[in-house]
Formats: structure tokens, C-alpha cells, sequence
């Protein structure tokens, strides 16, 4: 379900945050979940003398626990460690909570944002939505805002 800034400012609902706020969330959730994909790749014989290369099983294994963290922090605690340090948390447009079906909507949709070049279509959307919704928010009815 999509709302216009209006309607969500009706029923109470924040209007969205910016790309600078949640790009900065995305590179912190990167380098926390960097030592993570790095130990997923030794275990699993992927890395080299010049770094790792997720690749077989260990690329699998990554992006499920990449998804598990997305779907956990923001379904369950509405935020991942990144939005809360930012100070962000994802919302449904009608102001309630973040919930699990709404965080696997946006975690699968997150692949077609992070198109073609490192979320430049994600940005796209979010600058050019009334209420800075990448495809994922649209998809699940969430929106990014402000704590």
C-alpha cells in the first residue's frame, strides 16, 4: 500500500529520510557485517593470498545470513545496528511498527535496489519519491524515517 505525504501525515506517520542518513547506515551495517563474510569465506576455503572471494557454498551461506540480519533487526527490533546508531528506523506508512513479513518483502527487493551500481536505483527511487521510498519500502508499504 502506498501513501502520499499527505495521507501519512494524517495518521501521524514521519516522512521519509533522505539517501545521505541511509547511505551512511548502510556502509556501518557493511562493516559490521564485513568481518562476518570474511570468517564465513575461511571457513569455507574461499579466500586468497590477495583477499576472499565469496563464491559455492560460502556465497550461499552469506547471503542467507545477510538476509537473517536485515529481516531479524528490522521485523523484530525495527532497525538494523547501522539505522539505530544513524538514528533511523523503518516504519509501515501508516505509522505501526516494522513487522518480519514486511522486513522479507524488503530484504528480497533490497537485490533490484542495490541495481545496477551499489543502490543507485534505490537512491533514484528514494530522491524522486514524494516519501523517499526505495522500491523495497513501496513493495512492503514501509518507509524510512527519523527516531
Amino acid at each position: 500500500m502506498y501513501m502520499d505525504e499527505r495521507e501519512l501525515r494524517e495518521i501521524g506517520a514521519v516522512s521519509g529520510s533522505g539517501v545521505g542518513l541511509r547511505f551512511a547506515a548502510i556502509i556501518i551495517d557493511g562493516l559490521i557485517f564485513l568481518p562476518v563474510s570474511y570468517l564465513v569465506a575461511a571457513i569455507f576455503g574461499t579466500t586468497a593470498s590477495d583477499g576472499f572471494a565469496l563464491q559455492g557454498i560460502g556465497f550461499y551461506l552469506t547471503l542467507l545470513l545477510s538476509f537473517a540480519y536485515y529481516i531479524y533487526f528490522e521485523g523484530v527490533i525495527g532497525s538494523t545496528i547501522g539505522k539505530m546508531i544513524i538514528g533511523l528506523k523503518v516504519v509501515k506508512t501508516d505509522g505501526s511498527p516494522c513487522d518480519v513479513k514486511a522486513a522479507t518483502i524488503r530484504t528480497i527487493a533490497r537485490m533490484i535496489d542495490g541495481l545496477p551500481f551499489a543502490y543507485l536505483l534505490g537512491a533514484i527511487m528514494i530522491w524522486t519519491s514524494v516519501n523517499k521510498q526505495r522500491i523495497g519500502d513501496r513493495l512492503a508499504g514501509t518507509v524510512v524515517v527519523r527516531k
